[in-house]
């Protein structure tokens, strides 16, 4: 494993233009009209082209590696796509968005033809029972790392989506047993008795209890204080087995399924969830077989915090293609723990894809694992996800603002935009506590010497001698960055970090009247 310390690594090549761009920039892209050649200036020889990159003609960035001097710009070329790309995202985002309105309306006014007797409780305990199933639909569905849903919504509203659903399955569920007993107390209290109930109201107990354990189990994670990846495993065991349950619930309650309408409903949902469930668990771990690295280096930035070099594991292989600030799930080949995986954003730039980076925080067991992994070890990637980029949407003037390792999306921002010599106006406010926690600082000045880029750094727990900005990033700080932008309002802000430290930038954001719809959050701990 190569590691060096921040002092004494080489530095890392940029791509960047010859000079400022002098061309006037476009109204519509805020890329310069006539943009010039780029040019790869590093702080150490060039030497002749790898035999890779003769042969694709790719333009390769390296540590200590050949480099190719580049070829013309290729901005138009990469501009044109994003249009099919924001139209693709704002389809998609249209047709999941109408799939929940009607997976839940629809069973509700099909449920009038199922026989119901004109009592309020019985259909009122139907409608919760199915609402109820609705939902698991929603909650399964929103958490299946579908490529398309996590591109038009984003992986922290999808999530946020998951655990609301989750809880209104739970209550509609208590809710939906309830009125069964009230309906007829008498007779209806036998059902929850495990000796004397039939297999009908066995499955249903049982799916109940699954959905109730589920949910305290999310609520009480943090004060359990299990390893994420034994919480993980019970999660997706309950959620299994509430499925089941309630499935045969269903079948053996023989009420629904004899009505052709609500039949049809019935098997349409279960094929949804089967079809969703063999593509999470069966047909992508076969299919995406491409999706083998191997590591090529392990940087140490900071005492805490290593950045993962990853290439493809066989010639053939395309690479990752991604977007500027998605990110991808990381196995590891462990004997010990085969089926452990964790989600990173990548810090490389996407015109690399085949020389994948993450930029790791040692918080953890597999974080440090990932720290110690030596040159050659076998890693799987599977994505990527999410809509934290600016490749679906319009070019505009950016505001980064990253807490500590939450500057992984930005550099990734960043790294693309220089390969593509993007010349939108850019600024990076970098929170961190210690000034060792702050990230790519060299390569950050390179950057802001050659592009429109402007780096602010925020410290909370500064030397006595800083010369920077001193505590949070509040309404304060933003407003002394944001009133030198006379484009305030058409700027793109994107904010990585913290739950805590997010929440107080968007605080400081809606004081300073920024448009939500500019605002981008992507937090560390949703997952």
């Amino acid at each position: 494993m190569r590691t060096m310390s921040t002092s004494q690594r080489k530095a890392r090549p940029v791509w960047i233009p010859p000079s400022q761009p002098t061309s006037p920039l476009s109204p519509a892209t805020g890329i310069p009209e006539n943009t010039t050649d780029l040019l790869l200036t590093q702080e150490m020889p060039l030497v002749a082209p790898s035999r890779r990159s003769r042969e694709t003609g790719e333009r390769i960035i390296r540590r200590g590696r050949p480099a190719v001097p580049a070829r013309r710009s290729r901005v138009a070329a990469e501009h044109r796509p994003l249009i099919s790309r924001r139209f693709r995202t704002q389809a998609a985002r249209l047709l999941w968005g109408a799939a929940v309105p009607v997976a839940v309306v629809l069973p509700l006014m099909l449920s009038p033809a199922a026989g119901l007797t004109g009592d309020f409780v019985l259909e009122m305990s139907l409608s919760t029972g199915l609402l109820a199933a609705s939902f698991l639909v929603v909650v399964v569905v929103s958490i299946s790392r579908s490529s398309s849903l996590t591109k038009a919504f984003g992986i922290e509203r999808l999530i946020v989506s998951h655990r609301s659903f989750g809880m209104l399955v739970m209550i509609m569920v208590l809710v939906h047993t309830g009125l069964v007993i009230a309906d007829d107390p008498g007779r209806n209290l036998a059902l929850i008795t495990w000796v004397h109930a039939p297999a009908r109201a066995r499955n249903a107990t049982v799916s109940t209890l699954a959905i109730v354990a589920i949910c305290l189990f999310a609520v009480f994670r943090r004060k359990l204080n299990w390893p994420y990846e034994v919480w993980r495993w019970i999660h997706i065991t309950l959620a299994l087995l509430a499925l089941v349950t309630a499935g045969f619930h269903v079948y053996l309650l023989n009420h629904l399924i004899r009505d052709r309408a609500m039949r049809a409903w019935f098997i349409g949902i279960s094929i949804v969830l089967l079809v969703t469930l063999a593509r999470r668990w069966v047909v992508r771990p076969l299919m995406h077989h491409d999706r083998r690295f191997v590591v090529q280096e392990v940087i140490a930035e900071s005492p805490v915090v290593s950045t993962l070099v990853l290439a493809p594991r066989h010639n053939w292989q395309p690479g990752l293609r991604f977007l500027p600030g998605q990110f991808a799930w990381i196995r590891l080949d462990s004997a010990r723990k085969p089926w452990e995986e964790h989600p990173f954003t990548i810090a490389s730039s996407a015109d690399r894809p085949r020389e994948v980076e993450f930029t790791i925080r040692h918080v953890g067991d597999f974080t440090r694992t990932v720290g110690r992994l030596r040159v050659g070890a076998q890693v799987r990637l599977d994505g990527p996800y999410g809509d934290f980029t600016v490749d679906i949407r319009e070019a505009r003037p950016l505001l980064l603002i990253a807490g500590g390792v939450g500057v992984t999306p930005m550099m990734s921002i960043l790294r693309t935009l220089s390969h593509r010599s993007d010349f939108r106006p850019a600024t990076l406010i970098m929170a961190a506590r210690h000034e060792q926690d702050l990230l790519f600082r060299q390569e950050l000045r390179t950057l802001a010497t050659h592009l429109p880029l402007q780096v602010v750094e925020v410290l909370s727990a500064p030397p006595d001698d800083w010369p920077g900005r001193r505590g949070r990033v509040d309404a304060g700080t933003l407003h002394s960055v944001l009133r030198t932008r006379p484009e305030r309002t058409e700027t793109d802000v994107y904010i990585c970090g913290s739950p805590q430290m997010v929440g107080g930038v968007l605080a400081g954001l809606r004081r300073l009247r920024v448009p939500e719809h500019r605002i981008h959050t992507e937090q560390f701990d949703m997952i």
